[in-house]
């Protein structure tokens, strides 16, 4: 799937992730290995191979294919990758929703650039992919993701306990969701 989407005044883009980028999400992973352990589940060594990389990619775009996953990665205007953005449990018949997930480098948390990953990517799903909500769950003391969620509309739904194991350990999680109409009525102001 041939797609770029920007947002210049941030200098960013996103583009489905390829297989010529497993070297630069390998990079991505093993650059932040220790930053985003208390945040993921636990990897084992094989996670952080290129060959491991491929198959992430290679199966997300067999995803994309079958409309159950859409992963981006995201990219400052030069090409570097930074992070990485994904549409994922796509459902749809009368539900219409995905999840989103999302890591960003450490260095360049702070600066916007996720927040304006997530408006791109909810313009694709509920533009391009028709979704009418997107959700996502976060660890409770992860604030740095409740500023992207809470400055990009979503709202919080609830705790789900023990929600997933992260890091090990089974972990409650805040709920947020975003609806189609929420994301109109925020353009219209």
């Amino acid at each position: 799937m041939t797609l770029t989407l920007y947002h210049t005044s941030q200098g960013i883009y996103i583009s489905p992730l390829e297989l010529k980028d497993a070297l630069s999400l390998l990079e991505l992973r093993l650059n932040n290995r220790v930053t985003h352990e208390p945040f993921e589940p636990k990897r084992d060594e094989h996670f952080f191979t290129l060959e491991s990389q491929q198959q992430i990619i290679n199966q997300r775009i067999e995803d994309a294919l079958q409309d159950r996953a859409y992963m981006f990665g995201i990219y400052l205007l030069d090409g570097q990758l930074i992070g990485q953005i994904t549409l994922s449990n796509v459902s749809r018949g009368v539900a219409q929703y995905a999840d989103l997930g999302y890591l960003m480098d450490h260095r360049m948390q702070g600066q916007g650039y996720m927040t304006a990953a997530v408006g791109l990517v909810l313009g694709y799903a509920f533009r391009a992919l028709g979704l009418h909500r997107v959700q996502a769950a976060i660890l409770l003391h992860n604030e740095a993701s409740r500023r992207v969620l809470e400055k990009s509309g979503f709202k919080p739904e609830g705790v789900a306990r023990q929600y997933l194991k992260i890091n090990g350990q089974w972990q409650d999680h805040q709920t947020y969701a975003i609806l189609t109409e929420d994301v109109l009525t925020q353009e219209q102001k």
